[in-house]
């Protein structure tokens, strides 16, 4: 919890909300702060971490006096990595394909909420971080900040709705390209491709969300809210496509080589079986 004392005071003093195990979950004048709070691990999404984020949010959409929610992770270093790779090497297909869909389900929670999310990307966001930080609806980044989606290199692909929001945001190769590389991108490249709205020092990071979330807020509350509706209105299921490949491939021997060679250190030798 001390880590998170440095973080911008602009918004007067914010007072807890919850109790979560995994994110630290507060509101000062009309915004709700979630931060992702697993520094050690570079605040890693497990599947506590998304229960949490689903209590928090529910509330958030919930509670008239919020007019918008900024979603950061703790410390400097991570705004939130991707799955733990130990408990991915030994899901099965058809846990994968239920973990797929749970992980959706609380991003489209994320991503229609009703209210303007940002996130305030203040280091890495990679897999299932991205995929978060994707689902909000304006992303700003610190200048040290690193994007990617690196699922192709454990045997698997984006499971949290990235291989549908991606595209959208940057364009169907650009996308392609990030995620069958499997690379990872730093804040200026994210801005140039349109991942990012803005870069801005980490300093100013959480003032700028905050900044922004008051410009919105002065604006009509039911215009914000259906201009959000409809901008998000669904065009196409590819979710369940996402999620039955990422059952598949989870079944697969190079996911087995990929998360092995992972945790053991070494370079993969994937085999296409």
């Amino acid at each position: 919890m001390m880590m998170l004392a440095a973080a911008s005071a602009a918004q007067g003093t914010r007072v807890p909300a919850l109790q979560l195990e995994t994110i630290v979950y507060e509101k000062s004048e009309g915004i709700a702060y979630v931060t992702f709070n697993r520094p050690a691990v570079y605040n890693a999404v497990n599947d506590a971490t998304l229960r949490d984020l689903r209590t928090a949010l529910s509330d958030a959409r919930d509670d008239r006096s919020i007019h918008g929610v900024i979603v950061t992770g703790a410390g400097d270093k991570a705004f939130a990595a991707g799955a733990d790779i130990g408990g991915l090497a030994s899901l099965s297909a058809v846990d994968a394909e239920k973990q797929s869909r749970f992980i959706q389900d609380t991003l489209d929670l994320l991503e229609t909420l009703g209210k303007p999310v940002i996130a305030a990307v203040n280091g890495f966001a990679l897999g299932g971080g991205c995929e978060v930080a994707m689902a909000c609806t304006i992303r700003i980044a610190s200048d040290h900040a690193k994007f990617g989606q690196p699922e192709v290199k454990l045997g698997l692909l984006p499971g949290g709705g990235g291989t549908q929001r991606l595209p959208k945001l940057v364009g169907k190769g650009r996308a392609l390209q990030l995620i069958l590389t499997g690379g990872i991108i730093g804040a200026d490249e994210a801005y140039r491709i349109g991942l990012v709205n803005e870069v801005v020092p980490a300093a100013e990071l959480i003032a700028r969300a905050e900044a922004i979330l008051g410009e919105i807020a002065a604006n009509a509350p039911l215009a914000v809210r259906y201009s959000l509706r409809a901008v998000n209105v669904a065009d196409g299921d590819g979710y369940a496509l996402e999620a039955s490949y990422f059952g598949l491939l989870a079944g697969t021997e190079d996911k087995k080589e990929g998360t092995a060679a992972f945790l053991e250190k070494r370079l993969a030798q994937f085999r296409g079986r």
